[in-house]
């Protein structure tokens, strides 16, 4: 075991995940979601009008639409009431849009993130690093290597601001209408914070870049927006890392997330949530993709009361791809609710989606995924193989993948196993030396390893300490 492993191994769970500070913040609305609360948030932005315009429609597209409860085995999101969140709370730092020297944060703030672990990722192994604390990016920094070659890497704030013509071409346009679902909806009019990633033409960004999201206030409402932008021939790894201390209150995370995979382009998309099992998790992740674009997602989905995450795909030009790699874990009281959609609407496109889950203490992990092969769509691929891994009877795993082919000449796979750790397995490991947890724990990295194996090490270490933690029923 590593040297940052064993560190790891004798971290206080407590203090690493879930601490939280004084709540303390610069400017903050009132609880629930009206017009003037629209107009409040995109004020104290100093936003164009452009962009006010798109919030308020937003907003009246989440008035209209009702929420998604008659999903066969779905979450319960009967508790989630928007009326009773804060949907923007401004945190107190003199720098609005963040600053781009670690020493210049608050303690508070600084303190929190360097018990997350990253000044010292972005010393190890980034090209960039930005960190949203509540509604806003509080600290955000790029190697000058990068900026030379002319990617940006900025929060989206000042990306409305300073690149105003790519936001508004690509913002909820194409990508991720607010007419999507009810909480993209939401999303697109009271969105605050987050990531714009541009890469020009044929330049490849060589080491990840990363953002992480952080929840310290209870009962509120985090909305970041993530738009990235690979033009032809381009490559980058964007890492998104998210967390949040235990409440008595539920907390909300529905963040937006639009990417725009150029020609020949290669966008890699990796996230590793550690959410206190009070949020309620309800994403919206999706990207285009142009001629010979190869897009990935890989997603590590731990905590949360609730979880709705279907990263998707449109395969657009001839020859596209995308890869799905996921791992959802559930333990008591826990519904996380996952998959993928791809869309194949050109020739020769190609998709895989891998899915692993694992419940235990009664749980409840689903996958629901949909894979759309359009009429003329010749020469296409898919396979998707979902495995779920339980630990007692108490615990449920379901699949329900949904396949809509309208073309002949493709070629369609799917599998899907469900699986207990078997008292054989537990016996052959015991009489290696291992006791029952480390059996279980050995089992259980190996079950993730297609996951872990594409991260970078640290990330790696950290998801398989996070699974850890979740089986011992340390977290949340």
């Amino acid at each position: 075991m590593s040297s940052k492993q064993d560190d790891l191994k004798r971290t206080n769970t407590e203090a690493r995940f879930e601490f939280k500070k004084e709540e303390n913040s610069a400017f903050q609305t009132d609880k629930g979601l009206t017009e003037e609360t629209v107009r409040v948030i995109s004020d104290d932005k100093d936003e164009p009008e452009w962009m006010l315009k798109r919030r308020l429609r937003a907003l009246k597209q989440f008035q209209e639409m009702p929420m998604p409860t008659d999903w066969p085995e779905g979450p319960d999101l009967s508790e989630v009431d928007v009326s009773a969140i804060v949907p923007y709370i401004r945190p107190d730092i003199e720098t609005r849009g963040g600053v781009d020297d670690w020493t210049d944060l608050p303690d508070d703030i600084k303190d929190t993130f360097d018990k997350l672990g990253i000044p010292e990722a972005e010393k190890n192994a980034l090209s960039g690093v930005g960190a949203q604390y509540e509604s806003e990016i509080v600290y955000q920094n790029m190697q000058e290597r990068w900026e030379k070659k002319g990617v940006i890497f900025c929060d989206m704030d000042k990306a409305v601001r300073d690149h105003e013509d790519l936001v508004r071409e690509h913002f909820m346009n194409k990508c991720v209408p607010p007419s999507d679902n009810k909480f993209a909806a939401l999303h697109g009019a009271i969105w605050s914070g987050g990531s714009f990633v541009y890469v020009p033409a044929n330049t490849t960004v060589e080491m990840p870049i990363q953002a992480y999201f952080r929840m310290n206030s209870e009962g509120m409402g985090q909305f970041e927006h993530t738009l990235i932008i690979a033009e032809e021939g381009s490559e980058v790894h964007y890492i998104e890392g998210c967390s949040a201390p235990k409440y008595s209150e539920f907390n909300l995370h529905a963040g937006g997330v639009e990417v725009f995979v150029g020609e020949n382009a290669h966008v890699q998309y990796s996230t590793v949530q550690n959410w206190s099992k009070s949020t309620y998790n309800l994403n919206t992740k999706r990207a285009i993709a142009e001629k010979d674009g190869r897009m990935e997602w890989i997603s590590g989905s731990m905590g949360s009361r609730a979880t709705m995450l279907y990263p998707s795909t449109i395969l657009k030009g001839r020859g596209a791809s995308d890869n799905h790699i996921t791992i959802a874990f559930a333990g008591e009281g826990q519904n996380i609710d996952t998959g993928a959609k791809v869309y194949h609407n050109a020739p020769e496109t190609k998709s895989t989606v891998e899915s692993k889950s694992i419940s235990k203490d009664g749980g409840r992990t689903n996958y629901r995924g949909l894979v759309h092969i359009a009429d003329g769509a010749e020469n296409s691929s898919t396979a998707v193989e979902c495995d779920a891994l339980m630990f007692d009877n108490d615990s449920t795993s379901d699949t329900m993948p949904y396949m809509e082919i309208n073309e002949s000449q493709v070629d369609v796979a799917h599998e899907a196993t469900v699986g207990k750790i078997g008292d054989e397995d537990i016996f052959y490991l015991q009489n290696r030396g291992l006791d029952d947890d480390d059996a279980k724990q050995m089992i259980v990295s190996g079950f993730i390893e297609p996951l872990t194996e594409e991260l970078p090490i640290e990330y790696a270490v950290e998801l398989n300490r996070l699974v850890e933690l979740e089986m011992e029923g340390s977290l949340g």
